[in-house]
This record gives structure tokens, sequence and C-alpha cells, in this order.
């Protein structure tokens, strides 16, 4: 196979084949102003099985050696889904965090039809708690306070599983959560995406020209705006939708309704004054599942893996980073960015004064590939080359349906 190169304004980008990458050639970035980086620490833990440092002829040994199952199980047996930060980027913010635990075995299944103990954020009533019956049927919704409770309850052997929400196809996506899956030790075991439905709620006897204003969550507000100045009605936000029904009733208020669920005008005994008061009838909440363990990821099904890592700053770093999966036609589904908090600036490296300048940035990342999948291993494998920090949240089965 000839060499193919692309040049670009800032790289030089030459596809070679190589051993180790059996599907996808393998990529090698040249710049003057991209300097690839390689890891020689001995202490960096490794991904997977076939996702290290050591000479490509190895690999292909273990790949005859081994078949298809081994490959797999090796996923989860032989290292942590945990990268290390590089010695070259002492953060002690990602020095401190530590890997998920491995398994072998499925955390998605439920043994002899027990009855798991699924966590939520919210009340009884909230879109969540849907999200988790619609995740784990027949299971025991338990409502948490606060999404930091959440993870707590899980990783204190409270609850079984969690059920949270990761981003919504209006309101964006929700930064707290991302921030705490590092944060916490829990692997992502799949994702459920759940249609949102809103009405607007009030007490019997309540009319809508009686009302003055309305109570939500801030996202349930914002993803009714329309609807809700055209009533006119002073909007003011709460933890949750749910909790919002809940406090109307409660309390009794006749000048006062809540944006919510059907389910929970039912629960709390409210009257529903108008159904589907979104602003946009494709309102899709996707939910993420978690657990202590991670589970097996397969080849038998539409899978999606979530990493997080972090880059050295420099032109065109970012791209080198997303190169990796686009040249071995690996598709992103997400990337999103947010600043790492206990180093959020970083000095110049040419500032005379010392002053900070850049933002330091963790990269969240989804794609569609599982872990199984020895092409998503190399590109993997690749990015840790020249990546400062890189840790594997999570390879599950895609969420193909919505209610």
């Amino acid at each position: 196979m000839a060499a193919l190169v692309i040049k670009s304004t800032v790289s030089q980008i030459t596809v070679k084949p190589s051993p180790s990458d059996h599907i996808s050639p393998r990529i090698e970035i040249k710049s003057a102003l991209i300097p690839v980086k390689r890891c020689r620490s001995s202490k960096l833990p490794v991904l997977a099985a076939s996702i290290h440092g050591g000479n490509d002829q190895s690999i292909e040994a273990q790949k005859k050696n081994n078949n298809a199952n081994n490959i797999q199980s090796s996923l989860l047996q032989d290292a942590e889904y945990d990268i290390a930060s590089k010695n070259s980027h002492p953060s002690t913010e990602l020095q401190n965090f530590h890997g998920p635990l491995s398994s072998t075995h499925s955390s998605n299944s439920v043994s002899n039809g027990s009855r798991l103990r699924v966590a939520y954020q919210g009340v009884q009533g909230a879109y969540s708690e849907s999200a988790a019956q619609k995740a784990y049927p027949n299971c025991e919704a338990v409502p948490c306070e606060q999404f930091d409770t959440v993870f707590e309850s899980v990783e204190r052997w409270l609850v079984d599983r969690a059920v949270l929400p990761i981003e919504n196809s209006l309101g964006g996506s929700i930064h707290r959560n991302y921030d705490l899956l590092l944060l916490h030790r829990l692997h992502i075991v799949g994702e459920v995406k759940y249609i949102v439905r809103h009405c607007l709620l009030a007490n019997h006897g309540v009319k809508v020209e009686d009302l003055q204003r309305v109570l939500s969550h801030p996202q349930a507000l914002a993803q009714c705006e329309n609807t809700l100045t055209k009533l006119g009605l002073v909007r003011e936000a709460v933890d949750d939708t749910a909790g919002a029904a809940k406090h109307v009733a409660l309390q009794k208020l006749e000048d006062t309704g809540a944006v919510a669920s059907s389910a929970a005008a039912s629960i709390y005994g409210l009257n529903i004054l108008a159904k589907d008061i979104q602003d946009d009838s494709d309102n899709v909440t996707r939910f993420l599942m978690l657990a202590r363990e991670p589970i097996i990821p397969g080849t038998d099904r539409p899978f999606k893996t979530s990493i997080v890592f972090s880059l050295e700053e420099g032109p065109g770093v970012l791209f080198k980073a997303l190169a990796v999966f686009a040249l071995r036609q690996i598709n992103l589904t997400k990337i999103e960015s947010r600043p790492l908090r206990k180093q959020p600036l970083r000095a110049s490296d040419d500032s005379n004064s010392g002053l900070p300048k850049y933002f330091d940035y963790l990269f969240y990342v989804d794609f569609e590939a599982s872990m199984a999948d020895e092409n998503a291993q190399n590109a993997l494998r690749h990015l840790k080359e020249f990546a400062t920090f890189l840790r594997v949240l999570g390879s599950y089965p895609v969420d193909t349906s919505m209610i």
C-alpha cells in the first residue's frame, strides 16, 4: 500500500500501514508546530490488552493465540479502565483520580430476577424516575436530593445502579454530571433516551387565568419559554420538576402552577391545565446508566464508548487528537469541553511576566465503537501517545429506542 500524504497549513499527516492496525492504516503526524510526544513512563497503566506501548510483533502474536472472547475478557482483566496523566503534566487533580474497578461480569444483568435498587435525582414523579424504570424494569427507584448524592449512594453500596441525565436536545449538556463522572469511580454501563413531555399543573379549581407564577427545574422552564411567555407567568426555578408539583400541592397554592410530568400530576393530585407545552416536540433527554463495575463490551450490537482526556496547549493539538478517530473511520457523536477546576489557567511558555494565559480543558468524547473492536483500541493507544491524561468512562450498548 502506498503512503497517503495529506497536507494542510498546520501539519503533514502521513498515513502508513502498520502491523498494529489490521483494519485501518497507522497514522503518523509530523509537524514543527505539533510535536508528537511519546510516553516512556513505565508507571502508566494500560487501557486494555492491546492498548499499550509494546512492539507490534507481540500484539500480532497475541492476536493469533487468542480468540475473540479472550480479547474481550482481557479488556477488563488486564487493566483498569483508566490511563493516568503523564509525568510531564503534574496536575494534582488528575493524579488524585483513581480508575474505576474492573470486572469480568456484566453489571447490566439482573441475576435470578432480583430487584435492583436504582438511584435517581429528584422526588417521586420526576422524569429521571421514569428513565430509571425504562433502564431497569421492575427496579426499586430510590430518590436522591442532589446529583452528588446519587454518585455517593452507588459507591457506598446503598443502591445497585444509578440513572442520571447527561444532555437534552433543547437545553444541552448537564455540566455538573460531566464533572461528577470524573470525580467518582463509577462506570457508564448503558444509556437511555427519554422523550420529555411537559404539562402545566395546578391545584383543582385553579384556572390558567388565575396563575401568576410557575415553578419548575431551570431546564424545564427554558424548554417551555414560549408558552410561559404568552401566558405572562413569572418563572421561578427549583431543584426538579416533580418537586415543584409536590410543593404546589402541599402548600395548596392557588396562584402558582408547576411544569412537570403527567405522572407527577397523578401522584400529587394536581390538575393538568395544558399538555405538551414544550417549545419543541422533539424534546429528548439522554440518561446514563452507572454502576460500580463495567460491562464486558461486545460486537454483537451497536456500542458507544465515552472517554475523557486532556492535551498540551499548542496549535492543532485538538485536531491531532480527533484525527486518530477520523482516519480510522470512527464516528464521534459528542464532544464536550470542561475547564480543569483545580488548574484552570496555564502560564504561557513564552510569557516574560509568567501571567496565566491559557485555560486548561478536559475533553469528553463519545464515539460509535466498542472497546472490543481492535480499531477502537488502536485509536486510543494512538491518542495516549500525546494526551496528558486519558480515561475510558465506559463502553456500552447504544439505546436505539425512545418512549
